[in-house]
């Protein structure tokens, strides 16, 4: 989107101002160049900041979504029937999309519900969570040839999973960000049908608390590839990066296996893909 023209205006203020103080340093022996690339630096470090929206829009019945529904930038919350904002498993989404369908420019506060379902393959473009409620999105397809898409976006206070990866197929997640919640995205561990699973993540921004950013089942030949991961305000580096389950189709708690990380095999990363900011 082109910025107005008040703000290009302003922009080209500040760097002018800031290319007369360089010069000026500069005359004095001090280097301008290490200014500039500290505040770079600086800047790059935290992620993008959250957007404002354009208005609320309350939701009591499940808006379903098929083609294109771009949501202006409004915030959409449960009422009614919708209004819950708990872990219980079976509550009904915000959205629904079909198989195609792509949801985009949305905020999705508090009372979030499920969140959003995809049925088959679906785009989520620039569409953020507030607060998770049960889950932020489920992907349900059951092709293996279904491909779900997450472009920007993010998610914060999820006291559990944000992305549920219920279904088959290929899930790839980019440009998203992930603050304060249990894991950004989860292959399901106990599902009575279960897939084979693959999910690629790219240009991730996790701020802590965060206690995973992936959990895949090994033993149905799931693959999570990580690349470009930003991790903030974790210098311990608590934070799990892969975790591979023993997954079934029983119900039960599935086995983590241990350790996490990358094995080249299900978990595929370098330790180059992962920062530390």
């Amino acid at each position: 989107m082109t910025a107005p023209a008040e703000q290009r205006v302003r922009h080209r203020r500040r760097v002018t101002k800031r290319r007369a103080v360089i010069a000026g340093l500069s005359a004095f022996g001090i280097a301008g160049a290490a200014i500039v690339t500290t505040s770079m630096l600086s800047t790059a470090s935290a992620a993008s900041p959250w957007p404002s929206d354009t208005g609320s829009k309350p939701v009591s019945r499940t808006i379903p979504v098929s083609g294109v529904h771009d949501g202006g930038m409004k915030k959409f919350y449960g009422t009614g029937a919708l209004g819950g904002d708990s872990q219980d498993e079976g509550q009904a989404p915000l959205f629904v999309l079909a198989d195609g369908a792509t949801l985009k420019n949305v905020i999705i506060g508090a009372p979030a519900a499920d969140g959003v379902h995809c049925k088959g393959s679906c785009t989520l473009q620039n569409v953020w969570w507030l607060d998770v409620g049960e889950d932020a999105a489920s992907f349900k397809g059951r092709s293996p040839s279904a491909v779900y898409t997450v472009i920007g976006g993010g998610a914060k206070n999820a006291e559990d999973k944000v992305l549920q990866f219920n279904g088959a197929g290929t899930l790839n997640v980019s440009g998203f960000q992930v603050q304060n919640a249990g894991k950004l995205v989860r292959s399901c561990g106990n599902c009575k049908t279960q897939y084979k699973r693959t999910i690629m993540l790219n240009d991730i921004d996790v701020t802590a608390p965060v206690n995973s950013i992936v959990g895949v089942n090994q033993n149905y030949g799931d693959t999570a590839t990580l690349t470009k991961v930003r991790i903030h305000g974790d210098s311990r580096k608590k934070i799990k990066t892969c975790v591979r389950f023993e997954g079934n189709n029983t119900g039960k708690e599935p086995k983590e296996l241990t350790p996490p990380g990358p094995d080249g095999r299900t978990c595929k990363f370098a330790a180059s893909d992962i920062s530390y900011r």
